[in-house]
């Protein structure tokens, strides 16, 4: 009913109704559709008018096309609890729309409240004039955790502290915009934009073609372009530094860091020397010039900063001091966002830039001073009271604020000695009436109070506002399950023209184009791929010694029958129970390929990651629900085969750079081993009846044999076709070819003319294995051959990845 009402008030352009916070609307209409005479505001009315005429199943079909793009790319966001944990993309699916020429008003706002930031921070960490001529207490300077007093006289290497700001703005039910907060240690979200942006086009396709709505992507090639020009020299890296793969929104580093063609980094892939940021590599250390920081500031340098810090690099603030570096935004700029800081912006912003705000902050009042805090009592049942140096805003932090209207009476008696005792530490804010906006909640729209995320970017023609952002949208009426771990949901933000807007994109428009050679491979993201093919090749290696085991318990029905427990006892010795249909090893196995594709999320393709994640949940189900025998060798023939489609995507998809060197290195090593092993156990002269064959079928070589040599299974067959073929790529001389065709290619591989350790153990290893014969492998050989198999693997980490 909700959704007709609505298609007939787009139609007429107007709603009927009694007054609501002075507009006229009719229930679950929300007030950011009206404007101030309760009429629809034009931009909204293709929208109303499109979902009137969808039918139930037709909006379902839509929405499931957002949430299914959302699961596809990975889109998730960490939820913190008892546990932290990865949740999918909570994306509110009606986009929210606002007109081009209000859209201008609030760029103005911001444009002028970043400068103003910008001069603000300058100050702090410079001449500290705010402070002396009265318009800053010294105690929200000098006590604010924020403040990082060794960044105390240290310019920036370009001249800017800001480089990347958002803000958190609010409509209130007068129509009128007002900041709710600042974030300028580390914003983030901008990447959640871009992906709620194609989540929701998915959905409303053939509406966002039809509406001119402005694009995303020049506003990330204005920056991109931007921070190119920030390098001091040309052989300097761009980078994204994050704190890694347990943070909330990881997987918006990644993506940034994939959309703008950037190093993804982390502390420990960083070093300093000689006052310069270097990042460890491959091919040797590498310089960084700017650093584009998703961390907080305290734990970018144990050295300097936080002590405790594990995820940042010592010696930050040395190259910051020798200019060497570009971090954006700067360190310690996060004071800015201290809470009490709105209470004194309007007097700085009258002084700095000699006009009032464009766009007024959120009422705030610090109480530590003796009429504020008077004020603040007197109007209690208005205020919300809250932390005086928190960062966020009251909706957003977790329950630290207290909303005056909630109070008893005798607690309220006592407010004007709790703000006398701690007023140094409180502030009062003004109660914030969010406007509503339509959210599609069980079959019908209904309001829900939002605010929007704005993005600001210094570009080589001064501050750009993105052209949209993302809006959070309250669970409920509260205005507090606005945040995400709170139930919030976003939604996507957009700016509508009445006339075509330019289609932009971040590919270049010459026809012309240099190819660039891929960048240097971190160490971290080496190791990361090395061991990634390790476990990936070591859990195809386990599945498909459980499907022969399963299959022949199948038949038997005996699992003491003396080639099972040979078996048995093998995989008992790898921490693989035999008896167990998919075991817990496996699983882990499993877990850290997961692990470690998780590390390198800005190097792996979505597919792969779907691959990934497919081949995980499968496996997780059949470990609860498969039984011995023949059930388990069919669930071990479906693992294979998802094993075997992500290798495939893997294979046919990942550029052939250095990367996928050392992901192939780690599968070959692994498999090398894993057949070396085979052999040593079940190839010797007391090998129960039917090992030959079952070596041959856990090489998936049974077809290959019959063609080779016409005769039945014997030792020294399955010795020349499993160890010595070069031709079989399931034999241990085939990993070694591919191991040193790969390593030939690697950085370093020869160092003045001479093969490295590296380079020349591999040589070494093949040419010994490639002049033996069937006759001379026993196990003794293979012992050895397993032992230098990984001692390959520690010369490789030696080498490249410490």
């Amino acid at each position: 009913m909700a959704k007709k009402q609505a298609a007939e008030a787009a139609d007429k352009g107007q709603f009927d109704g009694d007054p609501v916070f002075g507009y006229r609307a009719l229930p679950g209409i929300a007030d950011e559709m009206l404007d101030p005479n309760g009429n629809v505001r034009p931009v909204w009315q293709r929208l109303l008018a499109t979902l009137g005429r969808m039918d139930e199943t037709d909006l379902a079909n839509r929405f499931a096309r957002a949430d299914r793009y959302l699961r596809d790319a990975g889109v998730f966001y960490r939820a913190y609890g008892k546990e932290s944990s990865e949740r999918s993309w909570p994306l509110s699916h009606v986009p929210v729309l606002i007109d081009e020429a209000e859209w201008a008003a609030v760029s103005q706002g911001l444009v002028q409240r970043a400068e103003l930031l910008e001069r603000v921070v300058a100050d702090i960490y410079g001449e500290n004039r705010l402070v002396q001529e009265g318009l800053l207490p010294p105690a929200l300077v000098a006590s604010n955790p924020e403040f990082l007093r060794p960044l105390v006289g240290i310019e920036p290497a370009d001249g800017h502290f800001l480089h990347f700001c958002s803000f958190e703005i609010g409509r209130g039910p007068d129509g009128n915009w007002w900041v709710l907060s600042d974030r300028t240690e580390a914003p983030s979200g901008a990447g959640f934009a871009l992906e709620n942006r194609v989540a929701t086009t998915r959905a409303f396709s053939n509406l966002y073609a039809e509406t001119h709505v402005h694009r995303l992507a020049g506003f990330f090639g204005a920056f991109r372009d931007t921070l190119q020009a920030r390098k001091q020299h040309p052989d300097d890296r761009i980078a994204v530094l994050s704190p890694g793969i347990a943070n909330e929104t990881y997987f918006e580093h990644a993506y940034i860091a994939r959309y703008l063609g950037f190093m993804l980094l982390e502390g420990e892939d960083l070093t300093v020397v000689g006052g310069k940021v270097m990042v460890r590599t491959v091919a040797g250390l590498k310089p960084v010039g700017v650093l584009w920081r998703r961390l907080d500031a305290a734990f970018a340098d144990p050295l300097e900063l936080n002590q405790s810090s594990h995820i940042g690099t010592p010696g930050i603030v040395e190259a910051l001091r020798a200019g060497s570096v570009s971090i954006v935004n700067a360190l310690g700029t996060g004071i800015l966002e201290t809470r009490a800081f709105l209470a004194f912006i309007p007097a700085i912003c009258r002084h700095l830039l000699g006009e009032e705000q464009k766009l007024p902050s959120i009422a705030t009042w610090w109480c530590g001073q003796q009429s504020e805090r008077e004020h603040v009592a007197a109007n209690i049942e208005g205020m919300v009271i809250g932390p005086a140096y928190s960062t966020r805003p009251f909706f957003d932090d977790n329950g630290q604020s207290v909303l005056g209207a909630s109070l008893r009476e005798t607690a309220k008696s006592s407010v004007s000695e709790w703000l006398t005792a701690e007023g140094g530490k409180l502030v009062g804010q003004e109660v914030v009436t969010l406007s509503t906006t339509p959210a599609w909640v069980h079959g019908r729209l209904m309001p829900r109070p939002m605010s929007l995320r704005v993005f600001a970017a210094r570009t080589r023609n001064g501050w750009q506002i993105m052209p949209g952002g993302f809006a959070r949208i309250g669970s409920g009426d509260d205005v507090a399950a606005i945040a995400m771990q709170a139930g919030g949901t976003a939604a996507d933000v957009w700016i509508v023209s009445d006339k075509p807007v330019e289609r932009t994109t971040l590919l270049p428009a010459e026809e012309s184009f240099t190819r660039n050679m891929p960048g240097s491979l971190p160490s971290r993201a080496a190791d990361n791929l090395f061991w990634l093919g390790r476990y990936i090749e070591r859990a195809e290696g386990a599945l498909r010694i459980l499907r022969a085991w399963h299959g022949r318990f199948a038949e038997a029905a005996d699992p003491n029958m003396p080639l099972l427990k040979d078996v048995t006892d093998y995989l008992a010795a790898l921490d693989i129970n035999a008896r167990q249909p998919v075991p817990d090893s496996l699983l882990a196995n499993i877990d850290s390929a997961l692990f470690s594709a998780g590390n390198i999320r800005d190097r792996f393709s979505p597919d792969g990651w779907l691959a990934l994640n497919d081949l995980s949940k499968t496996a997780r189900k059949f470990h609860a629900t498969v039984q011995a025998g023949d059930d388990a060798t069919h669930a071990m023939t479906i693992l294979l085969r998802k094993l075997a489609g992500f290798a495939g995507l893997v294979h046919e998809n990942m550029y052939r750079f250095t990367g996928w060197r050392f992901l192939s290195v780690g599968r070959y090593i692994e498999r090398g081993l894993h057949m070396t092993r085979l052999l040593g156990h079940m190839s010797g002269p007391e090998a129960p009846d039917g090992a030959y064959d079952m070596l041959l079928e856990i090489g998936d070589s049974v077809m290959t044999h019959r063609r080779r040599y016409n005769v039945n299974t014997a030792a020294l067959t399955v010795t020349d076709l499993l160890a010595l073929d070069p031709l079989n790529p399931r034999s241990v001389l085939y990993q070694l070819n591919e191991i040193k065709t790969e390593v030939e290619l690697l950085p370093n591989a020869f160092v003045n003319g001479q093969m490295s350790p590296f380079y020349r153990e591999t040589m070494r290893l093949h040419s010994g294995l490639a002049v033996m014969t069937p006759e001379t492998m026993n196990v003794t050989v293979y012992k050895r051959l397993e032992q230098d198999l990984e001692k390959l693997s520690d010369l490789l980490a030696q080498t490249y990845l410490g």
